[in-house]
């Protein structure tokens, strides 16, 4: 296929932009639990028609060998809906925090702590519930925070997704690659915490079991907490009903000192994963099933 043209390029991606702005603005017109229905509705009724569906069943497969296919299908069905409302729920998420009983938070003591003691910390997470959650609660207990984004391919949206986060408190931001990981060690130093998802396939990352097949996965988070000597701070989301969430601060996660840093590294990011797998066996159905966790072999001709 022959490559667009700038012009032509550039035309498409406003026109894109466009059509995001007619959306967001149907959406913020609208209350937010509509917003959040018509994403599970729409989610429900087209996703298992996509071509993305057979990586869903197939990572409900690997998941969960012994689940039958019934279940396999309501697993299916409800994750698709919590997809729905959470991509639905990103562009009204400054409209949602102005009703802040939406977002009950167990262990907000844990973040004033971090907040009070000065020193950043590195939160982690997977792509359980919606995540963008994880950035609100850790932002209302006043930590200094920046987070990661992977940027679009259109600028202009890319721009756009921005805004929604920073209508929600989002002040710093740092995008994947070699100048955001610049930025996030500035912020660091500075004292900021940072913010990263630690679940999805990373390739040439570090070896580790994740429901019984091994994947890999990005040492990055771990890296950062051994260079600046702090902890990884875990965070999970939990919808409860529409766009209601509880949010659980757990314990945090210490790097292992053994001396050997390499060893450290491997080890310490298969706690990160044994914990959100153990997570994601506790809420399988606000799991992003979408994603290819594991190696393609074995995603070839299932």
């Amino acid at each position: 296929m022959a490559k667009r043209s700038p012009f032509w390029q550039e035309v498409m991606w406003r026109f894109e932009a466009l059509c995001v702005d007619v959306f967001v603005a149907t959406m913020r017109a609208l209350p937010v639990d509509t917003v959040s229905d018509l994403g599970a509705w729409m989610a429900r009724t087209l996703g298992p028609a996509t071509p993305v569906q057979k990586t869903v069943w197939r990572n409900l497969q690997l998941a969960f060998p012994d689940m039958s296919d019934a279940d396999r299908k309501r697993l299916s069905d409800i994750h698709w809906e919590n997809t729905g409302r959470s991509f639905f729920e990103a562009p009204v998420m400054g409209k949602m925090i102005r009703e802040p009983d939406r977002i009950e938070i167990e262990g907000m003591e844990k973040l004033h702590a971090i907040r009070d003691s000065g020193k950043p910390v590195i939160f982690i997470s997977g792509h359980i519930s919606n995540w963008e959650v994880m950035n609100v609660a850790i932002l209302w207990s006043g930590v200094p925070y920046m987070i990661t984004y992977r940027s679009l391919n259109n600028p202009y949206v890319n721009e756009r997704l921005k805004e929604w986060r920073y209508a929600y408190g989002v002040r710093s931001f740092a995008p994947k690659g070699s100048d955001g990981a610049k930025e996030l060690l500035v912020a660091l130093n500075d004292g900021q915490s940072v913010g990263l998802m630690n679940d999805q396939k990373f390739n040439r990352g570090v070896p580790t079991p994740f429901f019984g097949h091994v994947c890999e996965t990005a040492p990055g988070p771990t890296r950062l907490a051994q260079r600046f000597g702090t902890v990884l701070q875990p965070l999970t989301i939990r919808r409860t009903h529409k766009a209601r969430f509880h949010v659980t601060v757990h314990d945090p996660i210490p790097v292992d000192d053994t001396g050997h840093k390499a060893q450290d590294i491997d080890t310490t990011v298969n706690k990160i994963t044994a914990f959100i797998e153990e997570a994601v066996r506790a809420n399988p159905e606000e799991y992003f099933w979408t994603h290819k966790r594991w190696p393609n072999a074995l995603y070839r001709g299932a």
